[in-house]
């Protein structure tokens, strides 16, 4: 078990605030940048790394979407596609999903 940095899985503010808020439960990133057990500190809240699996882009679905802090699936290509320069959406590539939760105090 290791502590990570947060932005180390949440590359940005704003996905930070939104897993404080519970708006943000998952990430997929092309990599496996946490192990299950992993944990993370937001502000005062830690949060623990509670699974890690290995997917494609396209098995990918809504609910996965909604997980990550996006509206459905359309909002979240969309915004692959503007944040990664020549990022095409290809439903066999692999992604790592990261999923996580506070901690009880």
């Amino acid at each position: 078990m290791s502590e990570l940095d947060p932005a180390d899985l949440l590359p940005n503010d704003r996905m930070q605030t939104q897993a404080l808020e519970a708006e943000v439960t998952q990430i997929h990133r092309g990599h496996q940048y946490a192990d299950e057990g992993d944990t993370f500190m937001i502000e005062d809240t830690t949060f623990e790394v509670t699974g890690v699996t290995e997917r494609t882009l396209g098995d990918l679905t809504d609910e996965d979407a909604r997980a990550e802090g996006m509206d459905d699936l359309e909002g979240y290509r969309n915004l692959l596609e503007r944040a990664h320069d020549n990022f095409e959406w290809d439903d066999d590539s692999e992604v790592v999903r990261h999923r996580f939760e506070p901690q009880s105090q």
